[in-house]
């Protein structure tokens, strides 16, 4: 597996990395409909990589069947969202390290399917050092561990400018998955990676994440704060006004 984005590649790309710690679904949405048409917009713009936990909520793709969420929606307490993402229904909760590219693949590979593995590729990289031999299961996507999936993937992709991402269990509580079949794989269990290091901790994941990131992309990530998101999300709503209504910062 090749582990830079391109051979061909000259230039190293710099990307804005962002954690922003808890974050509600819709806000968090938000920001990356507001970055994605802010870059096009503005191609100059910067990639972003933003890391981050949900509350509890249940996310849908946009074609997702809902014959995957069980139970009585009315009579549910954890929020759901149909999403532009691809994929079927999910689970995301505190314990869980979410991380949401917003990168212009025309300048690494114009190729989905080529940056699927390369989010792979970045988890399998990113625990190895714990001792995970994360593995690929042929015809699906994500990550698994000892044969229970502890990454999902689900992205959209527009004018070659990427969106939503990859989630990754390091100690979340999984019963959240029990009212779900999810990404309809109904076979293979879900586990957290909590399960075989009790004390592995979503900082500690979420630094070997930023280093796969900059080595599996050829990137140079730059740590950026609260107040530089703000001012680029502003930006994106002096520019298309329909953006103004979205939230930028969490109540």
């Amino acid at each position: 597996m090749q582990s830079s984005a391109s051979q061909s590649q000259t230039a190293v790309r710099h990307c804005y990395l962002h954690w922003a710690g808890q974050v509600p679904y819709d806000v968090s949405w938000a920001w990356q409909r507001s970055l994605v048409a802010l870059k096009k917009h503005d191609p100059s713009q910067p990639d972003w990589l933003l890391l981050l936990e949900h509350p509890p909520v249940y996310t849908l793709g946009q074609g997702a069947s809902l014959e995957f969420v069980k139970g009585d929606s009315t009579a549910r307490s954890i929020p759901l969202h149909r999403t532009e993402r691809g994929g079927e229904v999910t689970y995301h909760a505190p314990g869980q390290l979410v991380g949401y590219p917003i990168l212009d693949l025309r300048h690494y590979r114009q190729d989905l399917h080529w940056y699927l593995r390369q989010l792979e590729e970045v988890i399998i990289q990113a625990i190895a050092p714990f001792g995970f031999v994360g593995e690929r299961v042929a015809g699906l996507t994500g990550v698994w561990v000892e044969g229970r999936k502890v990454a999902a993937i689900g992205i959209k992709v527009s004018r070659w400018i990427t969106m939503h991402g990859f989630a990754v269990n390091v100690c979340p509580d999984l019963r959240g998955f029990q009212d779900i079949v999810p990404c309809g794989i109904a076979d293979r269990p879900v586990g957290a990676l909590a399960e075989w290091q009790p004390d592995l901790t979503v900082e500690m994941v979420r630094e070997a994440i930023a280093q796969a990131m900059t080595d599996v992309f050829q990137t140079t990530l730059c740590p950026t704060s609260t107040p530089v998101l703000q001012r680029t999300l502003e930006l994106a709503s002096a520019i298309d006004g329909s953006l103004l209504s979205r939230p930028i910062m969490p109540p």
